[in-house]
């Protein structure tokens, strides 16, 4: 029987390990020695190395005891045979009698018929799998726990020469052994659409070890408290603040405080560095075993707290004199694809818009606020992408397809030449949208559609003289409340409204005031957990329960007026009941401001949006009251459905084209009509352009819609006859069937409607 490898054992064949790395030669060179060394000091017949290849192929890169002929002819698929399982779960493997477990895939080429015990550890970094270590024994060897931890550490050492892209580089794509190694194709969901083409930037900080292993185990754990110490001063001091005595914020920090007086959590680290580890190497081992572990929970709040954790060790890191490696602006290629889990609207904006390219984020939904940002930046997105950040490396070719909900990581020549030639067509399209600016969006049958832009912005609003819009249809008021730790004053609300009016440069601009709760919460505003946030306390409910923010927001758009046109409008009214409550806050506010001596408004137009149902069957009185309604698609057809437009299962499953909403649209349009009010539609489900052809034959002629949108949908409304479209229309809001998208299709193509 084998005698177990003790941890003074470990640290000299840590050392060794470090030589063989120093010294000169080739990777696979070094690779080839280091098997035979750990082989040899760990007492095995075994030992081998499988380096993760693109297509998710684990190759055998390196073999101490197995045929010399198996090596880089080997390959086994992720998940298939006990090594694709350990990479699969990133989660070592430890088995006496490894034949006779299911997962074991036989390879005649290898030899390791004769070897009966198996360890197998995952090579580790940033979470990422990179390869797997296995040692293997004839006899059925018991490994323990010990072993195995060992073996953890030495697979973060080769996780170092893994990563240096020498042993996987820039041929990653040559086929090999005339087998072709593919690349991989990630599904996700489609938030924004259009092409984008560029090199993955991962969103997160990115901390460089370069230090891996130590001499005094001594040493390092005084260091370690050092910087624990350290920390703990530093989250000391920023708890001690006064903009830090209660709230979130204070939350987040003191869980942060208790994490690193965690008994549990400060023994792994101490007993990495008992094998030989440097104490920041110690730290990430045991962040990656924790990201490891992590990834296979289901549960948003576990990620959550991953997410902390990995923020706490970051900080520990550069205590401990990690370096961040993260690119800087000026080092980033000029065509990056930013790939993060989540992210805010501000996040987004800190990339330089001229290198971006598109978005891939492994949560996000087509109504969140960065998807909302990157639409006006006309920036591709597909959401929803399963472990994109194990399956992407930094500065990875990257394709993403916002059309499908497809992104193309490392592509083949073909794809990226095929892709290519859309990107170009696409330009092309955009030229040509861009020559008929100044045209009017008027029929061929004379009927004027007004195109006005969905904003939320200051940076939206150069758009508006760009397209040749017609106005602003939708000012989201709550971006800016978003983006900042407290509640604006009405000084610094009144300055935002004022410069949109600005830079409208007497172009109309509807304001909707703040719609907030759902998926769009304030951190200095706690609303609690919702079971339905979407149908919860949100919108004009949180305005009329919190009159005071309402007013002031008010407040703010009547002086940011000063003489100049101003309409605005009441998200989410339910019922009339509530527009009257609100009308009634406006008329206070407005009779104040203007007896204190503000300038009053040269008009004041007062609107709703259409977004809940029930609204529809009291929508003859509500336009008695208002000056324009507004039809919020988004939501209408959500609650319409009894649909969340936000699970990816149900992303398709209703349609704007099918016959229950057309009828239902077409007796607004109508009711609208016969009372002189004006109707606009200001939903994502108008900025397409079969979409938007429905909408006007069903009689709309005012739609609000993303910034991309106004080329594509000027096009159509020029090269469309509407009475001919209603008249065919009144034969499909009747049929039964799910949808009427494809009749509505032919129908376009058939009569040389651009869409």
């Amino acid at each position: 029987m084998q005698e177990p490898i003790s941890w003074v054992g470990a640290r000299r064949l840590l050392r060794r390990l470090r030589d063989i790395m120093a010294a000169g030669g080739s990777a696979q060179a070094r690779l080839d020695q280091i098997v035979r060394v750990i082989a040899a000091d760990i007492v095995a017949e075994v030992c081998s190395i499988y380096v993760m290849r693109a297509g998710e192929v684990l190759e055998l890169f390196a073999t101490e005891g197995l045929k010399r002929e198996a090596v880089h002819r080997t390959r086994l698929r992720v998940g298939e045979g006990l090594v694709g399982d350990i990479a699969a779960y990133a989660r070592p493997l430890a088995l006496a009698d490894a034949q006779h477990h299911p997962k074991f895939a036989f390879r005649p080429e290898t030899g390791e018929e004769i070897y009966h015990s198996l360890v197998g550890v995952p090579i580790l970094r940033d979470g990422r799998v990179l390869g797997v270590l296995v040692v293997q024994n004839r006899t059925q060897r018991h490994y323990t726990e010990e072993e195995v931890e060992i073996l953890e550490t030495v697979a973060m050492v080769l996780a170092e020469t893994l990563a240096t892209g020498e042993l996987v580089g820039a041929s990653e794509l040559a086929p090999t052994d005339g087998i072709a190694l593919l690349p991989v194709r990630l599904d996700g969901m489609r938030i924004n659409a259009g092409i984008g083409i560029g090199q993955a930037l991962l969103h997160h900080r990115r901390i460089a070890v370069r230090r891996v292993i130590a001499e005094d185990p001594q040493t390092e754990l005084a260091r370690l408290e050092t910087a624990l110490g350290e920390l703990k001063s530093a989250l000391d001091t920023m708890l001690a603040s006064a903009d830090m005595a209660h709230g979130e914020h204070r939350e987040i920090l003191e869980t942060y405080r208790m994490v690193i007086g965690d008994r549990g959590w400060t023994r792994r680290v101490r007993e990495a560095i008992q094998t030989g580890l440097s104490a920041e190497a110690a730290v990430q081992k045991v962040q990656n075993d924790t990201r490891a572990r992590m990834a296979q929970v289901a549960d948003p709040f576990f990620r959550e707290r991953l997410g902390e954790l990995n923020e706490l060790t970051d900080r520990l890191l550069l205590h401990l004199g990690a370096e961040d490696e993260q690119p800087k602006p000026a080092e980033l290629p000029d065509d990056i694809v930013v790939v993060a889990r989540d992210m805010g609207p501000a996040e987004l904006l800190d990339y330089d818009r001229a290198k971006l390219r598109g978005l891939v984020l492994e949560e996000g939904a087509p109504t969140s606020h960065v998807a909302i940002i990157a639409r006006a930046l006309a920036i591709p997105v597909v959401g929803r992408v399963r472990d994109a950040f194990s399956k992407i490396d930094m500065l990875d070719p990257l394709i993403v397809d916002g059309e499908r909900g497809v992104v193309f990581v490392r592509p083949g020549e073909d794809v990226q030449q095929s892709f290519s030639e859309s990107v170009r067509l696409s330009a092309e399209r955009a030229a040509s949208y861009a020559a008929a600016r100044d045209l009017p969006a008027v029929t061929r049958d004379g009927e004027r559609v007004a195109l006005h832009l969905n904003a939320g912005l200051l940076i939206d609003m150069p758009h508006l003289h760009e397209t040749g819009a017609d106005g602003i249809g939708l000012y989201r008021t709550e971006l800016p409340f978003m983006m900042r730790a407290s509640f604006p004053t009405v000084d610094e609300q009144a300055q935002i409204y004022g410069r949109v009016l600005d830079l409208a440069r007497g172009k109309p601009v509807i304001f909707r005031t703040l719609d907030i709760g759902g998926d769009k919460g304030l951190p200095y505003l706690p609303d609690g957990h919702e079971e339905n946030p979407a149908m919860g306390w949100r919108a004009i409910r949180i305005g009329l329960d919190r009159p005071a923010m309402l007013r002031q927001q008010l407040r703010a758009l009547i002086r940011a007026a000063a003489g100049r046109p101003l309409h605005i409008m009441f998200p989410m009214i339910a019922e009339v009941a509530e527009f009257d409550a609100a009308r009634a806050v406006l008329k206070l506010e407005y009779e104040r401001q203007v007896a204190a001596g503000t300038p009053p408004p040269a008009e004041l137009k007062l609107g709703a949006m259409l977004e809940v149902p029930s609204l529809v069957w009291q929508l003859p009185t509500l336009l008695e009251r208002v000056d324009f309604v507004s039809i919020g698609s988004n939501d209408l057809l959500q609650f319409l459905f009894a649909t969340d437009r936000t699970n990816p299962r149900l992303a398709d499953r209703y349609d704007l084209l099918s016959p229950p909403v057309l009828a239902m649209l077409r007796r607004v349009i109508a009711d609208c009509a016969a009372r002189g009010a004006a109707v606009s539609l200001c939903g994502e489900a108008g900025s397409h352009p079969l979409e938007a052809m429905a909408l006007i034959g069903l009689g709309l002629r005012s739609l609000s819609v993303s910034p991309p949108a106004i080329g594509p949908i000027k096009m159509m409304i020029r090269s469309l006859a509407v009475r001919p479209l209603a008249t065919y229309l009144e034969t499909l809001i009747g049929l039964p069937g799910h949808s009427v998208r494809a009749k509505l299709h032919d129908y376009a193509v058939d009569h040389g409607i651009a869409i």
